[in-house]
């Protein structure tokens, strides 16, 4: 059996579902603070553009294929060109679990952490040479 063609080998998109209990938190975190656009409204379900290609979609559990969980296996990570600006507007607004910046030299990364409103973590990096 074949797998089907993709153009250039690529999938379209790549979107990350993340469950909430509170749906409404989860909007206010990913468009307002965090400023994405929602590129689709399903009701229960928001889909938010990150990248070119890269979605979060953020899921009322009550609706959802999945529930909320307390333990939260996802990390959504995201790359930008000045971690330093994100990580002075993070530590104004005062997110939760904040960490330091800290630098990877074997992944090349300087980057931080902190959590969303449903305890998700979100790590933003920027690549160093």
């Amino acid at each position: 059996m074949k797998r089907p063609k993709l153009v250039g080998n690529k999938a379209e998109k790549l979107i990350t579902f993340i469950y909430y209990r509170d749906l409404q938190k989860g909007i206010e975190f990913y468009e307002n603070f965090l400023g994405f656009p929602m590129e689709i409204d399903q009701g229960f379900c928001k889909i938010y553009r990150i990248s070119e290609a890269g979605y979060v979609g953020i899921v009322d559990e009550k609706k959802g294929m999945h529930n909320w969980n307390e333990i939260k296996p996802v990390q959504i990570c995201l790359r930008v060109p000045d971690v330093q600006a994100f990580y002075d507007y993070c530590k104004e607004a005062e997110v939760d679990c904040l960490s330091k910046m800290f630098v990877n030299n074997d992944l090349k990364i300087k980057a931080f952490v902190f959590n969303d409103p449903e305890g998700y973590q979100i790590e933003i990096q920027e690549s160093i040479s």
